[in-house]
């Protein structure tokens, strides 16, 4: 049973709509830094900070892939039960409009579990798309970049501009273990340095 304080930081952890959509995409399976970013339209940056948050609450935890990657998963899972007590009332009016409110909200919620379900769908085919265009990437990279590291950090920077530390997170490795890396795909003209953060050569990003 949790003490107050825990129940106020779990509230504080869920009142948090993209901190509850990571726990839900979670409950599937377990999922990298990227994965998580893209299935749920969320700079990574934002992710890292909404995992971190739940990795200290002891909700998430994550294990390394042979890419050093980290994929993360629920460690404890949260359930909330809501206990509603309905109010008798004797004045017909009133039911009469709260039964109107109640088709109406199933009507909403049918309409929502559709438009949800046709997301999902869509986003599956995506999914997929991503998938078939990161084999093709590795693929045609095997002449232009020289190793893992390398072709793991111009992924990360094809999604969205990184600092040094975000590339680090993603990649799974230590920051001095990506420095190299990162300076030869610099002084090689695939990305470049943009105050502290790193982006694909306007060159390439076209």
């Amino acid at each position: 049973m949790l003490d107050s304080i825990e129940v106020a930081r779990v509230l504080d952890i869920l009142g948090n709509r993209n901190r509850r959509r990571i726990i839900e995409l979670l409950r599937d399976k377990p999922c990298f830094v990227t994965e998580i970013s893209d299935r749920l339209t969320l700079s990574p940056k934002a992710v890292i900070e909404h995992l971190q948050m739940m990795e200290r609450e002891e909700i998430l935890a994550f294990r390394m892939d042979e890419r050093r990657r980290k994929y993360y998963f629920l460690s404890n899972d949260i359930s909330i039960v809501v206990s509603l007590q309905k109010q008798e009332r004797s004045d017909l009016s009133r039911e009469s409009d709260a039964g109107t409110k109640f088709w109406r909200s199933l009507l909403t919620l049918r309409k929502m579990v559709q438009a949800r379900d046709e997301l999902v769908s869509r986003i599956g085919h995506l999914d997929n798309d991503i998938g078939e265009q990161m084999r093709e990437i590795e693929k045609r990279g095997k002449n232009i970049l020289h190793n893992e590291t390398e072709l793991d950090l111009v992924i990360a920077l094809s999604y969205y501009h990184l600092t040094l530390p975000e590339l680090a997170e993603l990649t799974g490795k230590e920051e001095v273990e990506i420095i190299p890396a990162v300076e030869g795909l610099v002084t090689r003209g695939i990305i470049e340095q943009e105050g502290f953060q790193y982006r694909i050569c306007d060159m390439y990003a076209e």
